[in-house]
């Protein structure tokens, strides 16, 4: 016992010691568990490297020789702890390790996450959809019956794996242009499928975000759902003033379940991509990331309310009488909870019968949403993402409601007004003006083929918008084949357009399967994108754009006439700084630091390789001379500076300090 607390103080007097130093040494700072290693491996190399350079005791030498010889053993001492903590940084490098209790709490979710994983991959392979998933089989190859069977499989399958999985189906259910149409016909069956939680537990939730039982805060509060969807159930209500509304609430404790299921489907998704050839070519990764950025986004019920308002306040739907909008009721809204006007009506998927038995006109509706969405994409800039049937009701006086904006999309003016070009270009039928607005409205390469890019856009405007056409999945596979062929980069924000418009082309056909969306596009562009070439519209513009230059051109005669007279009298230069960038600067600084020091550390070793080999000098010890020591010192700095290199070379960016 005596000589572990001997040895344990003798490691923490090196330590003392060892910390600074070394740190000073390399550069760097270190955990403290490296630390205390690089220090014990310090102490046990004193002794033998001492009895190595001066013999055993007792020494013989003189004073000084002892001094010189005791720095140089604790130099070579410290240089094995040294080489210690950059071999560890090599192999190991700080940061690259979670922390003790980051570990156990990434462990306690490892397991979690296993067993809902494997739990899913049981409810897949009990469902027949195991081959699917290892690529033996591909979506869209089998026959009508194989194709009917994968789409109720797949259905069942993800109605029982749950919350997540069952959005997942609804938002499969409007992409026909990735799965075959039988399934997306079999998977929108979800939208009004799903179980509704117990009521107690939805109290709990309404108490604790209202602050009261829904009963005191509500003149009326109906127990019984008016829809159970998979984030949220709404129910019917009344306020004391008597406005009759309908409450949104979020089910109980799906936060935490649906981050778990959503890291699941993520990691799926990158199985599939990787090992099969469907799922690359579907691109089922960066598919899953975007459901699960918006799956994130609708569990927090203040962003749908910050949407409503926004989509309200657009052009499109404040001057329509034909499209509401629920309205808000803020003081009975929470993260969790929506309190908004209740809208009598049917969904609009449900409502074909309807719009026959009433007489309306189903072509007038179809084109007043399809209008409703084309404005605000190239108008308003805010747009519904997700208008499938569920999230529209046909109304008792025959408008349309729009329901659930937990997604939108967003557009800056500059896309927008690339859009209105592209529309403009469609209308007229002019392959070249579509294709520079199509170059504004996508990440385009550094080179690219305009002429077969133009003639590629021809060829699909003749294809997919001549006369007798038909807008569809087909269509927006060609135009993404078109996009992909030529090196061109979706953005997100656009390709959220192209979902919106294939998914209302889907919920249109619901109740007019006969509407010609390419005409109605059309007219879109002719009576909406044009008022800007109005004359008002002209006069407003050129005063904006005079306004924004008439500064500029004010100051223009000024410097003119001073670069002329500059370049008359000889006095014309330009300036440019180099590396005017602190980081630019901050980066070559280390980099010379790093060249530096391995020039000097080669310099130290090669002198040190000339003392050892010259023979002579004075003798410090019997089997040393002052050449030799000078030599091992030399190694020592040259060791020194390289491990100094080398460490810088292998520490994380941003690493933090760990043990």
């Amino acid at each position: 016992m005596d000589v572990v607390l001997v040895g344990l103080i003798n490691v923490g007097v090196f330590m003392v010691i060892f910390v600074p130093v070394s740190q000073r040494l390399l550069g760097v700072r270190f955990g403290l568990g490296r630390l205390a290693v690089g220090a014990g491996l310090t102490l046990a190399m004193f002794s033998p490297l001492m009895r190595a350079l001066a013999g055993p005791l007792p020494w013989t030498g003189s004073s000084g020789t002892a001094i010189a010889l005791l720095a140089l053993d604790a130099l070579c001492s410290m240089l094995a702890g040294l080489i210690f903590l950059v071999l560890a940084e090599a192999l190991v490098p700080t940061g690259s390790l979670p922390r003790a209790r980051d570990l156990r709490r990434d462990l306690s979710g490892r397991i979690a996450r296993t067993k809902r994983y494997l739990q899913i991959l049981r409810i897949a392979i009990r469902h027949g959809l195991g081959p699917y998933l290892r690529g033996r089989r591909r979506p869209g190859r089998e026959n009508a019956a194989s194709q009917a069977d994968l789409a109720r499989s797949l259905r069942l399958a993800l109605d029982e794996a749950g919350v997540t999985f069952v959005k997942l189906g609804q938002v499969l259910s409007t992409r026909s242009d990735l799965i075959p149409a039988s399934v997306a016909q079999e998977l929108s069956r979800l939208q009004d499928q799903v179980s509704p939680a117990p009521w107690p537990q939805i109290k709990a939730v309404l108490t604790h975000e209202l602050g009261a039982p829904p009963h005191q805060v509500f003149a009326e509060f109906d127990e019984d759902p008016l829809a159970a969807a998979s984030v949220a159930q709404v129910y019917p209500a009344r306020l004391n003033d008597g406005s009759q509304v309908v409450v949104k609430v979020q089910r109980p404790g799906i936060a935490s379940v649906v981050d778990r299921d959503l890291d699941i489907v993520q990691r799926l998704a990158r199985t599939l991509e990787r090992n099969t050839d469907w799922g690359r070519s579907m691109g089922v990764r960066a598919l899953a990331g975007g459901f699960a950025d918006a799956m994130r986004e609708e569990l927090d019920f203040t962003v749908e309310a910050r949407n409503m308002t926004s989509v309200a306040a657009g052009r499109t739907v404040a001057t329509s009488n034909d499209i509401v909008v629920p309205e808000l009721h803020p003081r009975f809204c929470t993260q969790r909870v929506l309190t908004m006007q209740r809208l009598d009506g049917i969904q609009l998927g449900n409502a074909a019968r309807s719009i026959a038995d009433r007489g309306l006109d189903a072509a007038r509706l179809a084109k007043i949403l399809f209008d409703c969405l084309l404005g605000q994409v190239a108008i308003d800039g805010v747009f519904h993402a997700d208008p499938h049937p569920g999230n529209f009701l046909l109304l008792t006086d025959g408008r349309i409601g729009m329901l659930d904006l937990g997604s939108v999309g967003r557009l800056d003016s500059a896309t927008r007004e690339a859009l209105q070009r592209f529309l403009l270009a469609v209308d007229h039928g002019d392959p070249t003006a579509a294709t520079d607005a199509l170059l504004e409205i996508v990440y385009r390469p550094d080179t690219i083929d305009e002429q077969a890019l133009e003639r590629a856009v021809g060829q699909f405007m003749a294809r997919h918008l001549g006369a007798g056409a038909a807008l569809g999945p087909a269509m927006f596979n060609d135009l993404f084949k078109i996009i992909t062929a030529h090196g061109l980069g979706v953005p997100p924000e656009v390709a959220a357009v192209f979902r919106a418009l294939a998914t209302i082309e889907g919920t249109i056909s619901r109740i007019n399967p006969g509407f010609d969306l390419v005409a109605a596009s059309r007219q879109f562009a002719s009576a909406h994108v044009t008022d800007r070439l109005a004359p008002d519209a002209l006069r407003r513009t050129a005063t904006e754009e005079l306004a924004t230059l008439l500064p500029m051109l004010r100051r223009l005669p000024r410097r003119i006439d001073r670069i002329a007279a500059a370049a008359e009298s000889g006095r014309l230069s330009v300036n440019v700084r180099l590396l005017a960038d602190e980081r630019d600067r901050r980066h070559l600084t280390g980099l010379l630091h790093q060249a530096l020091l391995a020039i000097l550390g080669a310099t130290a070793g090669l002198m040190a390789v000339l003392l050892l080999g010259t023979p002579g000098g004075p003798q410090v010890t019997d089997s040393l001379s002052l050449f030799q020591l000078f030599a091992y010192n030399l190694l020592v700095i040259c060791a020194v500076l390289v491990l100094r290199v080398l460490v810088l070379v292998f520490r994380l960016p941003d690493s933090r300090i760990r043990s």
